[in-house]
């Protein structure tokens, strides 16, 4: 197994982090222990992983030669169906310890904020923005995370100009971060009485939220407004300026919240906000770091890229960076969209795994 010093040294790791999680300095200081425990965790999986094999492993070889020493045929004969079983679940653990020794991106544990605009294609585009919307709320409620909508601007003739919220809960980034990029959809709007098939798309950028030990902001560089909500989709319409627009003068940025009844809570979200975009910056020069080191078919981040076709026609979507098509384009409206992010992580995974054993 040409990974097996690697995972010699992973298992020695392992027991390194067996004694230092029994020392009562580092249980005495919370910060260390929690890092300690989160990488001894991960590396449980892997040494339990690597024990199996290696007793897989031995027993096959003890297979092999008794089918090579015996002189009775029956035990041949069990020797060589046990040899090959042996080998299937071999190849089964190596499979998934390849898997494992692929470096985690630390951002991937992240909540993520979503941002969904309209790009081309008017009303109909304003549209499909709200029903990406709707899609990605469906997937999170799905795997359990918390949906905060944190701005939005409405279309007069449904959906939205653009809408952004925050999704909060387990590997959120690690999941989300492949939605990046522009949707492209092909349908006949209700509005064509020709029965015209139209083309437009909206962009989705998903960004890794940045807590306050990421980004340091000096309140001096800071412009407050607050203004009164709109209020989405049949919400409440305020009657005070409780909505608030923040800019950072340095870099330029503006964020706007308006969710909360409460100016202060809108506050505090346009904070979050305006960190995540400020760490973008330094997360987009690693992102792109790594995609010119990598030449990655998989992408993620580049909102200029064409990643999907919605194609309601024929009730398809294709998405362009591994060339997949599916045929449940009505489920995967409705958040089904689980299967298809799997095979881009799985995707990216083979790739990263060839920088490790290589």
């Amino acid at each position: 197994m040409d990974i097996e010093k690697k995972l010699e040294q992973l298992r020695s790791r392992y027991q390194e982090l067996n004694v230092a999680l029994s020392d009562p300095a580092v249980f005495g200081d919370s910060k260390k222990y929690a890092e300690l425990s989160r990488e001894h965790s991960e590396l449980k999986d892997m040494t339990d992983l690597y024990e199996e094999w290696k007793g897989v492993r031995d027993e096959l070889e003890g297979a092999r030669e008794l089918v090579q020493s015996s002189g009775d045929p029956d035990m041949v004969e069990m020797a060589r169906e046990e040899a090959s079983d042996l080998e299937k679940r071999m190849e089964e653990l190596e499979k998934s310890l390849k898997m494992k020794l692929v470096p985690k991106d630390p951002e991937d544990s992240r909540n993520a904020i979503v941002e969904i605009r309209a790009g081309t294609g008017g009303d109909e585009a304003s549209i499909f923005v709200g029903d990406l919307y709707d899609m990605y709320r469906r997937y999170a409620d799905s795997n359990k995370w918390k949906v905060e909508v944190m701005d939005w601007s409405e279309s007069p003739k449904g959906g939205f100009k653009e809408i952004s919220m925050m999704l909060s809960g387990n590997e959120v980034f690690g999941k989300m971060k492949w939605e990046s990029g522009v949707h492209r959809v092909q349908r006949v709007p209700e509005t064509e009485s020709q029965g015209r098939v139209h083309t437009s798309a909206a962009t989705v950028a998903v960004l890794p939220e940045a807590e306050e030990v990421d980004i340091q902001i000096n309140p001096a560089d800071l412009e407050f407004e607050a203004y009164r909500a709109q209020g989405a989709g049949g919400q409440h319409v305020n009657t005070t300026d409780s909505a608030v627009r923040i800019k950072h003068v340095p870099s330029g940025v503006v964020v706007t919240c308006q969710e909360e009844r409460s100016q202060h809570k809108n506050r505090d979200k346009a904070m979050v906000m305006l960190r995540t975009k400020l760490y973008e910056t330094e997360y987009e020069e690693k992102r792109k770091a790594r995609a010119e080191q990598r030449k990655s078919q998989v992408s993620t981040g580049d909102r200029s890229a064409k990643i999907r076709t919605y194609n309601f026609p024929q009730g398809r979507m294709t998405d362009h960076r591994i060339g997949l098509t599916v045929y449940n384009l009505d489920e995967f409206m409705k958040g089904d969209i689980d299967d298809v992010i799997t095979a881009l992580q799985v995707q990216d995974n083979l790739e990263r795994l060839n920088e490790v054993v290589n």
